[in-house]
């Protein structure tokens, strides 16, 4: 591994990092505005959206920090 693919490993480290926790925020503030009972749909539609991207975007970091094993 060469000093470029370790410094690419760990700002895509640092980036799942801060994508899951923002995840994790989300998650919080949907379900206190399940429990609330506000009513705010668009609110709500919003966060899921961005909790929906999140996750993609976890993934895709995650698929490329996992080497691909060949059978």
């Amino acid at each position: 591994m060469t000093i470029v693919d370790e410094l690419d490993q760990r700002e895509y480290t640092l980036r799942l990092a801060a994508l899951r926790t923002e995840h994790g925020d989300l998650d919080a503030s949907i379900n206190a505005l399940i429990n609330i009972g506000t009513g705010d749909q668009i609110m709500m539609m919003r966060l899921k959206k961005r909790k929906l991207r999140l996750r993609d975007e976890i993934q895709m970091i995650e698929s490329r920090l996992v080497p691909d094993i060949i059978a």
